[in-house]
């Protein structure tokens, strides 16, 4: 019987027409996989329905053995035919999408469909598995996705439409990575380094900030710690356009059009994993906390976080609505929020409910090497109400970074830390806001000019 949605536009896996056989267009699989790539899932994302229909086409036609990383990245993201995998992961990046979509279209839109196509871990060929008799009463389990850290670089993007397209160069690409594997590396053992080391302490002096780390870190749940997505921001940046997190859930950054860059330079900014340096300072710094425990502490990039993550466990969020858009799940409990001005041309600190002495807004001189910032501390609890978020914003870098200083060296804090902390040691909810110096992108010198206690 004909699924009413093949009638739909779809996208066209890209070959010459007169190197598909006919029988492919007769195959229940291929007339399956052109369902799913014009349902609402993959409308938004011509390169996923072409990865999907292409590699549905080769497995039909028998080449399922050439289905490979490299064949991919030339056939479906016009890779040149020498490029290296190693360099450049942006096939890898498709797939944990692709991966995700094909779980969510098969539990709502394409969940009548007799048989299912998923492409297991470890590889790029589909299988087609029979749909279960009974769905599980449960809701849709996120595919565990590994996650990595970039240090955020920044090629020369603010040519007018007319300059030449930006070039990234292979030497300057493995200059990169390299770093890259040496700083994550050292990560990795000043993470394991400091736990065991704090974990083994059983006396410590008692700090205002105890409670705080108590309430994220010691407990049986687990909590998720999540930098800035720099690339995004750039993204934003360049089209002068912000998404908000529904969007950004969707990865509609994938589509995001960007003028005047070349198309490799283009898809390596909409799918790699960038942050920046400041939020890499503040996940080594959080590692040293006595109450950091490796085992119930997750590092997840913003794309791979799911809502469900943050209904019952704990979540330390980096960076602005800009650089992580997780952070407007807070918005609806909190006094204090960032704004994007129009065209992303900086930010402002809404204050929703001023005080005496306090402003309704703060702004600053974004563009000016030195200038006035302002900064976010915020406890609130998870969306399931169990558990704790903590999010750490500023207007700019300098701005996250004064947040982060004013945390891991409290003294400017404390008097608010001690009146937020109850008899029995526990912390009730907060919000912080903060003005400091941008010098050069750096913070100097913090103060503290609102608060709010819940």
């Amino acid at each position: 019987m004909e699924h009413p949605s093949a009638t739909h536009s779809v996208a066209r896996v890209p070959f010459p027409p007169d190197t598909r056989p006919a029988h492919r267009e007769n195959d229940p699989r291929w007339r399956l996989a052109e369902r799913v790539a014009a349902g609402t899932h993959f409308t938004r994302s011509s390169l996923l329905a072409n990865f999907l229909l292409y590699i549905v086409a080769e497995t039909i036609e028998g080449r399922a053995g050439e289905i490979t990383e490299h064949q991919i990245g030339v056939q479906v993201f016009d890779r040149p035919a020498g490029y290296r995998t190693i360099e450049d992961n942006i096939v890898r990046t498709y797939a944990r999408q692709l991966r995700r979509r094909l779980a969510e279209y098969f539990a709502g839109e394409g969940s009548a469909e007799p048989t299912r196509i998923e492409i297991p871990l470890g590889g790029y060929v589909p299988v087609f598995v029979p749909a279960p008799e009974k769905e599980p009463a449960q809701e849709l389990r996120r595919l565990p996705v590994p996650v990595s850290i970039k240090i955020q670089t920044e090629p020369d993007l603010t040519s007018p439409k007319a300059a030449e397209p930006v070039h990234v160069f292979p030497w300057k690409r493995r200059l990169i990575q390299g770093s890259l594997v040496a700083l994550y590396s050292l990560l990795l053992v000043a993470i394991t380094s400091y736990a065991v080391d704090k974990a083994r302490a059983s006396h410590r002096p008692q700090d205002s900030v105890d409670a705080l780390w108590a309430a994220l870190f010691d407990g049986p749940a687990n909590t998720y710690v999540v930098p800035a997505d720099a690339g995004f921001n750039l993204l934003e940046d360049l089209s002068h356009h912000p998404l908000p997190l529904a969007d950004y859930i969707r990865g509609d950054y994938l589509e995001m059009p960007l003028s005047g860059v070349d198309p490799h330079s283009a898809a390596d900014l909409r799918s790699q994993q960038f942050t920046s340096f400041i939020d890499f300072q503040i996940v080594a710094s959080l590692a040293r906390v006595p109450d950091y425990n490796p085992q119930h502490v997750l590092l997840r990039f913003p794309r791979d976080l799911r809502l469900d993550d943050l209904k019952s466990a704990n979540a330390v969020l980096i960076g602005s609505v800009g650089s992580n858009p997780w952070a407007s799940i807070a918005e609806s409990s909190a006094n204090f929020r960032i704004v994007y001005n129009e065209g992303m041309q900086g930010a402002t600190i809404i204050n929703q409910h001023p005080q005496a002495g306090e402003a309704a807004s703060y702004a600053s001189r974004w563009n000016e090497p030195a200038h006035e910032t302002f900064a976010l501390i915020a406890f609130l609890p998870n969306l399931g109400g169990s558990g704790h978020l903590l999010l750490l914003q500023g207007l700019d870098v300098a701005g996250t970074q004064a947040a982060a200083e004013a945390l891991f060296h409290p003294s400017a804090i404390e008097p608010i830390l001690k009146s937020a902390t109850r008899p029995d040691g526990s912390l009730r909810f907060f919000e912080i806001l903060l003005r400091s110096k941008s010098i050069e992108s750096n913070a100097a010198g913090i103060q503290v000019i609102g608060s709010r206690i819940y």
